[in-house]
């Protein structure tokens, strides 16, 4: 299971992100300050590390060269969204750079983008009676193979990466096609019905009003 350090000094905010990179299926480590971090990253290895940059007795920056230097990949977490910040971050040799406050749906699209670029993802998933190899871009279900197109089966695994969540169609589209959504095509819509049928996801993928889609399982 991939494993991610979050370092992040507000409680409140390690949390939630904690709580939602678990429920995505990622386990969880939390540090609170730079020592901590520090600490964690030379007694345990780790996948991918959430780093906030102003943090107590040692900051961001000092952490990202203790992740350097176990060639551990990070995405800089900070409320400083100054270009100068962001651009000092990524020149140390972050991964990537997410400005506070942000999209739960957003976090989670870039961890895996990271992961995946740091060849670091998951690549056996589970779901119900479903398995997903993600090297061979492969879905069976009960020994079976399901032929899935390529948004389709992009479309399923931000379901299963956001499972028990609600999503608005903007997220799906945003996420799934990278493009804007105008609100008015039903693009979404009708390739999460032919998902539901392919796999059988009725009862699970369930509509919400003026919403969007939420993966209960």
């Amino acid at each position: 299971m991939i494993k991610i350090l979050i370092v992040e000094d507000e409680e409140p905010i390690a949390n939630l992100i904690r709580m939602n990179l678990v429920k995505a299926g990622y386990q969880c480590e939390t540090a609170f300050d730079g020592e901590a971090a520090a600490d964690a990253i030379s007694e345990r290895t780790f996948d991918l590390i959430l780093l906030d940059i102003m943090l107590p007795k040692l900051n961001g920056y000092e952490v990202l060269e203790y992740a350097k230097s176990v060639d551990i990949p990070v995405i800089f977490l900070t409320a400083m969204g100054e270009t100068q910040q962001k651009v000092k971050g990524l020149r140390l040799g972050a991964e990537d750079y997410i400005a506070k406050p942000f999209e739960i749906a957003e976090l989670l699209a870039r961890v895996e983008t990271v992961l995946r670029r740091c060849h670091k993802t998951q690549r056996k998933l589970h779901l119900l009676n479903i398995d997903i190899d993600t090297d061979s871009h492969t879905v069976m279900q009960e020994g079976e193979e399901v032929d899935l197109t390529t948004k389709e089966y992009e479309l399923l695994l931000f379901f299963l990466r956001n499972k028990n969540r609600a999503l608005y169609r903007e997220t799906i589209y945003e996420n799934v096609w990278g493009g804007e959504y105008s609100g008015t095509g039903r693009t979404v819509d009708l390739h999460v019905q032919r998902l539901k049928k392919k796999l059988g996801l009725e009862e699970h993928i369930v509509a919400i009003y003026k919403v969007g889609y939420r993966l209960e399982c």
